[in-house]
């Protein structure tokens, strides 16, 4: 027994970044940011009704960006889960996504199915796509390094897409929602397919958290983020979890391509686009954060349309990447992350 540490031991920090907010939960620490946070929004809304001077065209912004925030923000939380538990930065998940919207319109245009139905289509789909590529690709020896990790999944991201593009063709594709509606919200005009598409997002996200706080799986999975070899050592199959948590990452890209799908016009490349505003929302919230990945999605959301206020004729990832680049120099661990022997954070 001299080898187990007594009671007075103080415990071992947990890595930082790594699935924090599901060991730690809401703490003060945390409260504190999202108030910081808050009051950040609260004054970059007042400036941007200073320069527009038009209150419904701020809350026009506002709503549109919460409501493709909620997506944002679902893409996201897949590739934090995959780094928070495997240490893996997957490039492959914006070409996955794009996989995930042909599949909906492929399905829509062979049987006329509602699109979100296809949700039961796509999301097995790509939970088995991602196991997959986990498996045969990711946890052999090939795959151990971080450089390799690299490269297998940024050139199964170049493969897929070009695989897209052999097969359907470079001409954009449309995903109908029968039956969307608009209705206004104080003001906002807002359209059912995105009020749809947001709920779901949250509805799903939660789903993912309940998993990983309430079920037993979702423990092994925590024991597997916080120490791979002392989970193995109590009867944890560790390859297991990892292929199943890289299938359930993967299988949140494509639960979000479907509920965005009747959205966007989908092409073999756009999921370079999401792919970017993902890695960039992983960063913002904190690597490894999935309470983080969808806050910062909604952050990612309202700084997306508030960019059009304060830059007009800019693009909208103009303000994006200001932000990152000041998180990057400010708090490179993210808002919600945790430096290194930073105690009781988030």
């Amino acid at each position: 027994m001299s080898d187990i540490a007594t009671k007075t031991d103080p415990p071992t920090p947990p890595p930082a970044g790594r699935l924090a907010p599901l060991r730690d939960g809401v703490t003060g620490t945390v409260l504190k940011r999202a108030a910081v946070i808050g009051g950040a929004v609260a004054v970059a809304i007042a400036v941007a009704l200073v320069q527009s001077g038009s209150g419904l065209v701020v809350w026009q912004s506002v709503v549109t960006g919460l409501l493709m925030g909620g997506l944002y923000g679902l893409i996201a939380m897949g590739l934090t889960l995959i780094f928070g538990v495997l240490d893996i930065v997957n490039f492959a998940h914006g070409a996955l996504l794009a996989i995930a919207m042909f599949i909906a319109f492929g399905v829509v245009q062979a049987t006329g199915l509602h699109p979100y139905l296809t949700l039961l289509i796509a999301v097995p789909a790509l939970f088995l796509i991602g196991a997959a590529v986990h498996r045969t690709l990711l946890s052999g020896a090939g795959g151990a390094s971080l450089e390799n990790q690299l490269l297998i999944t940024l050139g199964l991201a170049l493969l897929l897409e070009n695989g897209l593009l052999m097969f359907f063709g470079a001409e954009p594709k449309n995903v109908a929602l029968p039956g969307d509606f608009q209705f206004d919200l104080f003001g906002a005009v807002v359209a059912g397919g995105r009020l749809y598409a947001f709920a779901g997002a949250l509805l799903i996200g939660a789903a993912l958290f309940w998993l990983l706080r309430r079920t037993r799986f979702g423990t092994a999975i925590r024991a597997v983020a916080a120490n791979g070899q002392g989970a193995e050592l109590v009867g944890v199959n560790v390859r297991r979890v990892h292929t199943v948590t890289f299938g359930i990452g993967t299988a949140c890209a494509g639960a979000a391509a479907v509920l965005a799908a009747p959205l966007v016009t989908v092409t073999p490349t756009l999921g370079e686009q999401f792919n970017i505003t993902a890695f960039v929302v992983v960063v913002l919230g904190g690597m490894g954060n999935v309470a983080g990945a969808l806050v910062g999605g909604l952050l990612i959301g309202l700084v997306e349309q508030l960019t059009t206020i304060y830059m007009d004729g800019q693009s909208s990832l103009l303000g994006v990447f200001i932000v990152f680049v000041l998180v990057l120099f400010l708090r490179p661990q993210g808002l919600f992350g945790r430096a290194a022997g930073e105690g009781g954070g988030a």
